[in-house]
Order: C-alpha cells, then sequence, then structure tokens
C-alpha cells in the first residue's frame, strides 16, 4: 500500500491543494487504484513557502501542480499516460 498524503495546511491549500485533492481523487477512481493507495490529508510539513506540497510515502514533493500530480501519480503506480 502506497501513502500517499495531501498538505491541508491553509497555505497548501490556497496555493492550489484545493484542486489538486479533486485531481488525485479523479486519478485514484479513473485508474482503478483504490486498493493500491491510503490517499488522506495531513498537516503542515513546515515547507509553506514552497507549497503545494504532496507526500508519497517518504518522499516530499514541493511546488506541486495538476500536471506535476499526475505524473508523480503515474510513476508511483507505474500507470502510462
Amino acid at each position: 500500500m502506497i501513502e500517499v498524503v495531501i498538505c491541508l495546511g491553509s497555505s497548501c491549500f490556497s496555493r492550489g491543494n484545493k484542486n489538486l485533492l479533486k485531481v488525485i481523487t479523479q486519478y485514484i477512481k479513473d485508474n482503478n487504484i483504490q486498493d493500491r493507495i491510503n490517499f488522506h490529508g495531513g498537516h503542515c510539513f513546515g515547507s509553506c513557502a514552497d507549497g503545494p506540497i504532496l507526500k508519497v510515502n517518504d518522499t516530499l514533493y514541493t511546488g506541486v501542480d495538476e500536471q506535476k500530480v499526475v505524473e508523480i501519480l503515474s510513476n508511483t503506480f507505474e500507470i502510462k499516460t
């Protein structure tokens, strides 16, 4: 099971994680990976100036946008886009 945590801190949320939440949820559904992912929100990761932030297992990704999040998930789950 791969853990994916989206920062729900106010800075990341206002910088775009609100939209990323929708993109990730749709990606999970479209690719039928519900049984392979533990996706949830988390509190601040302490890098507010570098947000939006996404954590996949032990890797922290900064400056994540909609295109980058699809790339990260596709690489993580070995899904061709």
